[in-house]
């Protein structure tokens, strides 16, 4: 709103002291990390005051770890406070008509509305029980059903996909090598370095990004039969919604220490920075020779916005956490850094520096397929870990809490600086 503002004034010929910075991308950036910060750390304990005056407390399952005792009752849902740290400093500061901006509020605000809803009803399971008098114990029933959840994370999915295949302001610009540029419909001529170059439309979706590749792109296109091409965009949105719900799912598993999964988002969320900068510079984009995308400059503000709000959480979700994300929050982060990752086309890199939350799914997959099949096979259950997710594991192996969570984060920065790698390493 005061980037729209600012442009109004300018419009009008008005002259606001210090409002012309809000037409530098670099302040607005900056802005928004402050503010975010803000909004967590000053509004956070007004909200942790506010859930404890409500009894909206975490139940813990026992299971035995250690410190679960003196997490009970720990105030949740906090992803709210996340939420609205991004939104808010997004609205006042980016360009709201960019379409990639428009995605990721109603991103936010979609995935942030299934966690509530699963946090909600796990609360009001607890209430129930406590009215009947009975002993509440957490189970993987309680909250939302799971294959809503899935249904949720499916619709955002197809939202995401179908607006990034079909919406004419998605664009990528690829150098011309021809020998006539000026014939190519759509073509622009930039001067990169000194050096005039043509640049023109290319296959604006279906092309991601391929680490540790010689040409490191790829076309979606290519998986089909050139019969069946016409029908790229079904392959695409598919693709999308495994993405967007194996992340925000992985996400969720994550958030089970304190400060991992904010820490770990937080980190993840300086990488896509990088990428979108990179990405929307022409002279970034031509010195890596990566694909140019037009107007992806607007999304910093947004995941700055993002960035701010994971630190600031983490003033009073690190160990010993005043407040946890919930489902609320963690849902969301997974399903907004998978968003990045697609609209930024870096997509397959995913693996690499959402390695923690990848391990973190791959353990409890592996955990209960092995256990089912070898209770099917020999009528006793056997376990690959201690207990999963893998940070459960290290947890009863005797590691402290903060020892694991810090070295999870040791491991994503690595993971981080391997992505970053990736652009040059092919």
């Amino acid at each position: 709103m005061l980037y729209h503002l600012h442009n109004w004034l300018s419009s009008e010929g008005i002259k606001i002291p210090g409002m012309s910075l809000f037409g530098f991308i670099t302040f607005r950036v900056l802005v928004a990390v402050i503010l975010s910060l803000f909004i967590t750390t000053f509004y956070g304990k007004k909200l942790i005051k506010f859930l404890q005056k409500k009894q909206i407390g975490e139940s813990i399952r026992e299971e035995g770890l250690p410190g679960e005792e003196s997490k009970k009752g720990t105030p949740t849902m906090g992803g709210i406070i996340i939420i609205l740290a991004i939104i808010i400093p997004t609205l006042l500061l980016a360009d709201l008509t960019s379409v990639y901006v428009q995605i990721m509020l109603i991103s936010a605000v979609w995935l942030g509305m299934i966690g509530f809803i699963d946090d909600y009803l796990k609360l009001r399971g607890k209430r129930l029980a406590q009215q009947r008098g009975e002993k509440y114990t957490k189970s993987g029933t309680d909250g939302l059903a799971g294959w809503f959840k899935i249904l949720g994370q499916v619709g955002i999915g197809i939202l995401v996909g179908a607006t990034l295949y079909f919406n004419s302001e998605v664009k990528i610009w690829r150098e011309y090598v021809g020998t006539n540029p000026k014939s190519v419909p759509g073509h622009i001529e930039k001067n990169v370095n000194g050096k005039v170059k043509y640049f023109v439309p290319a296959n604006k979706t279906t092309i991601t990004t391929i680490p540790f590749v010689k040409g490191h792109e790829f076309n979606y296109a290519k998986l089909l039969p050139a019969s069946w091409r016409d029908y790229t965009w079904v392959l695409y949105i598919l693709i999308v919604i495994f993405i967007i719900t194996a992340v925000s799912n992985g996400s969720n598993l994550t958030d089970g220490l304190d400060g991992l999964a904010t820490g770990t988002s937080a980190i993840i969320g300086t990488l896509l920075g990088i990428f979108a900068y990179a990405s929307g510079n022409l002279v970034f984009a031509d010195y890596l020779n990566i694909m140019y995308i037009p107007n992806l400059g607007e999304l910093s503000i947004f995941i700055a916005a993002m960035i701010g709000a994971c630190i600031g959480f983490l003033w009073y979700n690190s160990y010993p956490a005043q407040i946890f994300m919930g489902d609320t929050g963690s849902l969301t982060l997974g399903g907004m850094i998978a968003a990045l990752a697609i609209i930024v086309h870096k997509e397959l890199l995913l693996p690499i520096f959402c390695g923690v939350f990848f391990v973190e799914t791959l353990s409890v997959m592996l955990q209960v397929g092995y256990f089912k099949y070898t209770k099917r096979k020999f009528g006793v259950g056997k376990r690959v870990f201690l207990k999963a997710p893998l940070h459960h594991h290290f947890q009863v192996k005797g590691y402290h809490e903060v020892k694991i969570v810090t070295r999870f984060w040791i491991v994503t920065v690595l993971l981080v600086v391997l992505s970053i790698a990736t652009l040059k390493m092919r």
